[in-house]
């Protein structure tokens, strides 16, 4: 007789307890949608804001600034004192059937079959290998997580002198984590004319943290046997190749979904996030398995995913009330040099997206950017805006862009001139 593992049966399953999963957990049982469970398979649930030790965080959910562990520890505590259950150390392994997953955890492998889930998986930076950076295979390459998880959760040492291999946001934090252990930020490495973060951060990074930028630049070998010695870096301009003496290299950004499990579910990925295709009520194409936060546009900062997580909740209590699936909506589709929309389905009926915006990445920088909404060869809306559209950020619209979609057209397509 084949043994059959134990099954539990909450009403709502959150794979994953990171700021998006930890905030749909805290709204959903705020709105009594039954036994919330969150599980998440690091050790202390909280996400990426558990080693992220500078401040930043909450400012958009919370609207007050906390250092990252501060932000992970008030979203496990709004959580737990909504009532919500958080089961750490507990990984997903596989589907079981539509609505079922196989867990394992210390307590042994079990089943959770609920009413609906919520993917919050996130999302984590391309390493090394998947760059194909060739060379040498050395100690001391991190991506900026395992930096921050060896340096503020396990207390240990890096090296003596760094190259960051990214210009975004998450390079800064990275400088920063470098300069907290004793490692001098030598060089940052930025494919783009500029370094992709914001003009104050970067900066700020140049006077404070006295990082130069290489830019139109881009790593050709690491060198270093044993212990990384130096990168060979290219300039993309010229090809002119120099070699830069260093201990550790730390590759930044460069953000993929983890979306292992939506794949292995046969759930629809859309083609520019790589995460699953949603519509503006962040439903994907299986009925009653919604997603949420960095998954599905990677990356934005923790405090928008939150507000994903925020804006997921009530779709899933419409779901648990009995709102059918609906039918198909029209396709939002990003031309260059967007890279991708999210989210990508809209439906008349259907909510505005959370914070009534679209989510963008863009290849190119443009000051002034002119967003064009065309549909069935017809524009419907050009709408000039004074933030800037730029590489390494996600590029935020107001979703009132759409409202002259018709709900019966073809495809919408989102450019900008």
């Amino acid at each position: 007789m084949t043994h059959q593992p134990p099954l539990i049966t909450p009403d709502v399953l959150i794979i994953g307890g990171g700021p998006a999963g930890l905030t749909a957990a805290a709204g959903l049982t705020e709105r009594r949608a039954g036994h919330v469970l969150v599980v998440d398979r690091e050790q202390d649930a909280g996400g990426i804001p558990r080693h992220s030790e500078h401040t930043g965080y909450g400012m958009r959910d919370l609207h007050r600034v906390m250092s990252g562990p501060a932000y992970a520890r008030h979203l496990v505590q709004q959580a737990t004192a909504a009532g919500a259950e958080i089961r750490t150390r507990t990984m997903v392994t596989n589907w079981a059937d539509d609505h079922t997953v196989d867990v394992t955890s210390p307590e042994g492998r079990y089943q959770i079959r609920p009413r609906a889930i919520v993917l919050a998986t996130g999302a984590r930076e391309r390493p090394r290998t998947a760059r194909r950076i060739p060379g040498d295979r050395p100690h001391g390459v991190y991506t900026t997580g395992q930096l921050q998880n060896l340096v503020h959760l396990h207390h240990q040492p890096v090296g003596k002198r760094a190259v960051i291999v990214g210009g975004e946001l998450v390079s800064w934090s990275a400088a920063v984590t470098l300069r907290e252990a004793g490692c001098t930020p030598a060089l940052m490495i930025s494919q783009y004319p500029k370094a992709e973060s914001y003009g104050a951060f970067n900066a700020a990074g140049r006077t404070v943290l006295r990082v130069p930028v290489a830019t139109r630049s881009r790593v050709t070998r690491i060198i270093g046997k044993g212990r990384c010695q130096a990168v060979e870096i290219e300039h993309l301009d010229t090809g002119k190749r120099r070699t830069v003496a260093c201990d550790t290299v730390v590759f930044t950004g460069d953000w993929i979904p983890d979306n292992e499990l939506a794949r292995a579910a046969g759930i629809t990925l859309d083609e520019g996030t790589l995460g699953p295709l949603t519509d503006t009520a962040l439903r994907t194409s299986r009925p009653g398995v919604f997603a949420a936060g960095n998954l599905l546009h990677p990356v934005d900062t923790a405090d928008v995913a939150a507000l994903d997580g925020k804006h997921v909740a009530q779709q899933v209590v419409d779901h648990l009330h009995g709102r059918p699936q609906p039918s198909d909506g029209v396709r939002l589709i990003a031309d260059a040099p967007f890279r991708w929309v999210a989210p990508q389905i809209l439906r008349p009926d259907d909510p505005a997206p959370a914070r009534d915006r679209l989510l963008l990445w863009t290849d190119e920088f443009t000051r002034f950017p002119k967003v064009t909404i065309r549909q069935d060869e017809r524009v419907i809306t050009r709408r000039t805006l004074v933030w800037p559209a730029a590489p390494g950020r996600v590029f935020r619209v107001p979703s009132s862009v759409l409202d002259g979609v018709a709900p019966t057209g073809g495809p919408v397509h989102v450019g900008v001139r």
